[in-house]
């Protein structure tokens, strides 16, 4: 897929792109377009499944898609594995009824802004899980350990995601029918939890009834 990329995160105001993928969840691709004139979207760009706290944020995701649906929101998460492994991974890990689509080029990461940044810069932040790491790691550590922990296996496919001297960043997105994007959440490259947090649930929700009307 080819798309622009724009210098910065989208922000409310701004007109989404059209992006097409891929679909995980089901045969076919998936285009933003498919969404306007029909429903408001939540369209989450995560990394890789052998990121533990992507896929954790697809989790968080699914778990939300009721209540946002009761609003009329769509949601759809989009990760950097190729599009075989992250149906392998779905066929073990089920998100009933939650949209997936697979961006190993992170094409629609670019459309939205999210940059890359080098790895130097992430593995010189100490993060420190109390109660799931046993002491402050890198993030390649902090992955190994909660990856093993998990039980999520690292194939051949996942190293070469994880070859790139870039990391990417990750972001959500809540879009209006008319396409333009309403509210954000987008991740930021800073010392501890800051770099993998999770967004509010009820920032999300309240944003949701805003668009919903």
């Amino acid at each position: 897929m080819s798309t622009s990329s724009v210098d910065r995160p989208l922000q409310p105001g701004d007109r989404a792109p059209n992006v097409v993928l891929n679909a995980i969840s089901r045969e076919g691709k998936i285009a933003l377009d498919d969404f306007r004139g029909r429903s408001p979207l939540l369209i989450g760009l995560f990394r890789g499944l052998h990121c533990p706290f992507c896929r954790r944020h697809v989790a968080a995701m699914a778990q939300l898609k009721p209540a946002l649906r009761e609003k009329g929101v769509e949601c759809l998460a989009v990760v950097n594995t190729p599009v075989e492994r992250a149906r392998l991974y779905f066929r073990y890990h089920p998100a009933p009824d939650l949209l997936a689509a697979s961006d190993p080029e992170r094409a629609s990461h670019r459309a939205f802004g999210l940059r890359e940044v080098g790895m130097d810069k992430v593995m010189a932040i100490p993060f420190h899980l109390p109660g799931e790491l046993p002491e402050p790691m890198d993030v390649m550590a902090m992955n190994e350990f909660l990856n093993k922990k998990e039980g999520y296996e690292i194939t051949e496919v996942d190293q070469q995601a994880m070859a790139s001297s870039q990391a990417q960043l990750v972001g959500q997105f809540l879009i209006d029918r008319a396409g333009i994007v309403r509210w954000n959440f987008t991740e930021v490259l800073e010392d501890g939890l800051n770099t993998f947090r999770a967004l509010n649930p009820e920032e999300l929700m309240s944003a949701a009834s805003q668009v919903a009307h």
